[in-house]
Order: structure tokens, then C-alpha cells, then sequence
């Protein structure tokens, strides 16, 4: 009925090494903020695919100071359409944000993915308790989740995203913090 369901692998506690395993393995983009915003730290990765397909789904976290004070939470989440590792972190039963984004209206936020403007659009239907957004970036969905809803303001700072499968030595620099519990409950 939902077609082909691919496995949500272990989570990878944040190292290089574990994220360069994902990096490797991903057939869709894994986004995280370059540079990250100041404060800021790679708190732990997620896929979602098998060792025959490769990741059809990738979960990046970060974690820092939020704009209005406190800590705040990122998950970035690249997909294919259908798998819903994105609507997962939303906390939302569809596994596609579109029959819950306003598209007909401009969007409400933006980043610079891979090098080109993309335009993200507020996601309604998710818990009180996160900002959701997403839009489409290299043909994929680009799910972005923030906790608390207010850190969700990061997303009106124009984040650069790269996609960490077309960086080179820099993801050997990228600073580690603890594993964010976001990853593995929601």
C-alpha cells in the first residue's frame, strides 16, 4: 500500500567517521549548515535505506544557542518522496509535507542549498513544540525541524547549507557536540 518502506538504520552517535560512513553511503543529498552559525555544534546523523540502495533518506542534527536565548535543536532531512523520515521528526502522519504547505503563498523562509536559493515554506499540522519547514532541493524534500518553536527565527537568517557529499576535507573540521536525543525520540 506504500510502496517500497526502507529501513531507518541505527542512530550514529556525532563523529567524522560516522558521518563520513553516511556521507558515503547517501543517494540523496546530506545537508547541514557550512559554516554553522556560531555556537553551534554536529550532534548526530541518521539514514534511512539499505546496504543494496544506499540512503534514500538522511537526518542531520545540530544544536547551539538559539536567536532568542537558550539551547535550540536542527534536524535537516533530505529525502526522497514517500520515504517520511522528515514527517517523523514533525511529528506528523503523512509522509509528505505538501498537503500541509501554503505554496500558493510566498515562502516564509529561505537557504542557499548546494549553491542555489531554495525556498521554504512553514509546515502547519506539527506539534506546538517545533517550527517546521520544508521545500524541494536537488529533486528531493528538504525537511528543516527546529526545537523550541521560537529557535525557528535561524530560519529567517538565510542559512548556507552544503551537501556534505560534494565536501571535501572540510568535513573533517566539523565540531562535534553530544548526541542529540531529538534523533532518536522525536
Amino acid at each position: 500500500m506504500h510502496g517500497p518502506v526502507y529501513p531507518l538504520q541505527p542512530v550514529i552517535p556525532p563523529s567524522v567517521e560516522a558521518l563520513s560512513v553516511v556521507v558515503h553511503r547517501a543517494k540523496v543529498p546530506v545537508w547541514m549548515p557550512w559554516p554553522l552559525p556560531v555556537g553551534w555544534l554536529f550532534t548526530g546523523v541518521v539514514c534511512a535505506g539499505d546496504d543494496r540502495s544506499g540512503g534514500r533518506a538522511t537526518a542531520v542534527a545540530c544544536s547551539g544557542p538559539g536567536p532568542l536565548g537558550g539551547m535550540g535543536e536542527l534536524i535537516l532531512v533530505a529525502e526522497e518522496l514517500g520515504v517520511g523520515l522528515g514527517a517523523r521528526y514533525a511529528g506528523m502522519d503523512a509522509p509528505d509535507p505538501g498537503p500541509y504547505m501554503d505554496v500558493g503563498k510566498p515562502a516564509q523562509a529561505k537557504v542557499l542549498a548546494g549553491g542555489r536559493p531554495t525556498p521554504l515554506w512553514h509546515v502547519s499540522g506539527a506539534p506546538a513544540d517545533r517550527a517546521v519547514f520544508a521545500g524541494e532541493a536537488l529533486g528531493m524534500w528538504l525537511w528543516a525541524v527546529v526545537w523550541p518553536e521560537q529557535s525557528g527565527l535561524l530560519m529567517y537568517d538565510e542559512l548556507v547549507l552544503a551537501d556534505l557529499r560534494d565536501a571535501g576535507a572540510e568535513v573533517e573540521l566539523v565540531p562535534c557536540g553530544a548526541l542529540s536525543p531529538r534523533l532518536i525520540e522525536p
